[in-house]
């Protein structure tokens, strides 16, 4: 502690009044150890809480961003309106049924003339259970129906086995390719490939296990089950199905260019004139990037004031034990004003007291908050992240409790009076 003293009085340049003020706060900190202590933890909390909880958010921006960012950014997808566009406008023609069928999916792809990986794809089962003799995962895990482009598609990578390929689609064969929290769920230390899992009532053997990309909004692909379109078209899907096709132009094709072309395409197989309005949407990954952005933006702000508030609470109790300190210290306070220090004085010891426990508070509170923040993160598989931007406003925060909770105290000590003081018992 008196090396830290020193090199704090040395730093901010402190002149000999305000060094003797300074050596005075500390000695009273040490002398009230547990007093102390308590009231740095109140502070820790406070910041912890709110440091933690930003920290885990942005941890999880950044795995939002690192997954998308495998999409690719110029990568879009033809979907089906869940909502009707039309339905204020009673002149407007009903040609087509809400979802996109598979045959409007493979004429697209057929026809489409733009450089670019192309993929259908669509949801077979949503909250499937998946088994593997007796051991079986919660319900749920989702399994794709897709074809061999789907891959490269999401930006996904084969850790074992082998990816679906061009003849497992024309056999509609009952190959599945699996993502890591299926085979952390039931396949505790055996080697999934050639072995068989059950969808239902379905049996599928498994031919590839794919990398892990960490937790996202519904699991992403550690918590899927891919298998061939053409397969689960017989088994799980029908008519009313939503196929999706996926599209990420070669690098040097112009995106505008491309959703043009692939609008003007998919209207003509959707046989829409030019005074119909589309009858199907074009999401942009980087727009549904935005979207999700947008709402970890307000987690975030919501974040922030649980944190605020609860920083409030920390302020008023340092401000209460402040205030309890300067009724233990009357005679203290007396003492020295009789010897000739005036009020300034005593208000500038008071007010240093409740810096430096607001700040010692923060600093603890920041690394545990980094900490806990991060430790949240690692069980999202979301990268580790140090928040400067927070720390320094965790800092800032501190230092703005601590005054505003000293400054009252502080006030109320300097304006005793000496032989009042000097009398309380």
């Amino acid at each position: 502690m008196q090396s830290i003293k020193s090199i704090i009085i040395s730093k901010l340049g402190f002149t000999p009044l305000l060094k003797e003020n300074f050596n005075v706060s500390i000695k009273s900190i040490l002398s009230s150890r547990l007093r102390s202590i308590l009231t740095i933890m109140i502070i820790a909390i406070g910041i912890t809480s709110l440091i933690g909880i930003l920290t885990a958010t942005d941890s999880l921006k950044a795995l939002m961003k690192e997954n998308f960012g495998k999409m690719g950014a110029n990568s879009f997808s033809i979907r089906s309106l869940f909502s009707d566009d039309q339905s204020g406008d009673r002149r407007a023609r009903v040609i087509n049924r809400r979802n996109i069928t598979y045959t409007q999916a493979t004429d697209f792809v057929a026809n489409y003339r733009i450089p670019a990986i192309t993929t259908i794809y669509a949801t077979a089962v949503n909250n499937a259970t998946i088994k593997y003799e007796s051991n079986k995962t919660n319900p749920t895990f989702r399994v794709n129906a897709v074809d061999n482009g789907y891959i490269g598609y999401v930006g996904a990578k084969i850790t074992s086995g082998r990816n679906m390929n061009s003849r497992d689609i024309e056999a509609a064969s009952f190959n599945a390719v699996i993502g890591s929290g299926v085979v952390t769920s039931i396949f505790k230390g055996v080697n999934p490939i050639g072995k068989v899992i059950s969808v239902g009532a379905v049996r599928y053997e498994v031919i590839g296990t794919l990398e892990s990309q960490g937790s996202t909004f519904g699991g992403g692909i550690d918590n899927q089950v891919w298998i061939p379109i053409s397969n689960a078209r017989t088994t799980f899907l029908n008519d009313n199905s939503f196929y999706i096709v996926g599209i990420i132009p070669e690098e040097g094709v112009n995106q505008v260019k491309a959703i043009d072309e692939a609008e003007q395409l998919f209207r003509s197989i959707r046989r829409l004139s030019p005074m119909d309005k589309s009858d199907f949407r074009i999401a942009k990954s980087d727009a549904t990037m935005e979207d999700v952005m947008k709402i970890m933006s307000y987690v975030t702000i919501a974040a922030f004031i649980i944190g605020i508030i609860t920083l409030l609470g920390a302020a008023v109790g340092l401000m209460n034990i402040m205030l309890v300190s300067v009724k233990e210290r009357t005679r203290e306070i007396g003492t020295r004003k009789a010897l000739g220090a005036n009020s300034k004085t005593i208000k500038q010891q008071f007010l240093f007291e409740s810096i430096v426990i607001g700040q010692l508070g923060g600093l603890f509170g920041i690394i545990l908050g980094i900490i806990v923040g991060n430790i949240t993160g690692a069980i999202m598989n979301s990268p580790f992240v140090i928040p400067w931007l927070w720390m320094f406003f965790g800092v800032l925060v501190c230092l703005i409790v601590s005054i505003a909770s000293g400054y009252i105290p502080a006030v109320r000590a300097s304006k005793l009076d000496p032989i009042e003081a000097l009398r309380y018992e």
